[in-house]
């Protein structure tokens, strides 16, 4: 399933003009700070607004400013995972991993799946503060893939947790990418890490593509 991307956004020191077919299964997207990854993720993820262009996964229209569509972010069925876990700190693991599951949605064995392939079985009662910062992303991941999401975005997810716990969760990462078969986009600054998990590479310099690596 291809993601096109065809977007003009006018930000503070630049304009993002990206316009990207992207068909594989995990997108790097690459790029100094202030480049406009983050931008273009909360565009895909209808966070933000672009004041042209369209974007369609699939047969699923994001945004065609051309004809008027804008689909709101709670229809775009998309997981997003953060630079921090942005877990529940009342809830335990397995309720703030319940809480991604969409209302009517309790299937018990693609949580026991998600809980599997995370490694999360051992953690399911503890809270968020008795966790490491690795095991909070795969927390994080998990509940973003129990969303039912057709895309998932990963802005620098190892990006907060030292090299120990990187080291920690890129072996599920590459698990999840083969087990899933989801359309990511992983955003990160880490060539080592892109080069371990991304199918392709697109870089970002001022909001635009100067390179792309198959």
């Amino acid at each position: 399933m291809s993601l096109d991307i065809k977007v003009v956004m006018a930000l503070p020191d630049f304009v993002l003009d990206v316009d990207v077919r992207l068909g594989r299964r995990i997108t790097a997207i690459s790029g100094v700070s202030g480049a406009g990854k983050t931008t273009l993720l909360n565009v895909v993820a209808g966070l933000a607004r672009p004041q042209a262009g369209r974007i369609a996964l699939g047969d699923v229209v994001f945004i065609d400013s051309a004809a008027g569509v804008f689909l709101p972010a709670h229809r775009r069925r998309i997981g997003y995972v953060f630079q921090e876990g942005r877990l529940f700190p009342h809830l335990d693991v397995r309720k703030n991993l319940v809480y991604g599951q969409p209302a009517g949605h309790r299937a018990t064995r693609e949580f026991d799946d998600v809980v599997a392939l995370l490694g999360l079985g051992g953690l399911l009662a503890r809270g968020p503060d008795r966790l490491s910062g690795g095991e909070r992303q795969r927390v994080a991941i998990g509940r973003a893939l129990l969303s039912q999401p057709a895309l998932l975005l990963m802005d620098e997810p190892l990006a907060a947790v030292d090299a120990a716990r990187r080291t920690e969760i890129l072996p599920y990462l590459e698990k999840l990418r083969e087990a899933t078969g989801l359309p990511i986009l992983y955003v990160s600054h880490q060539e080592a890490e892109i080069e371990r998990l991304a199918d392709e590479i697109i870089v970002l310099e001022r909001g635009r593509v100067v390179a792309a690596k198959p």
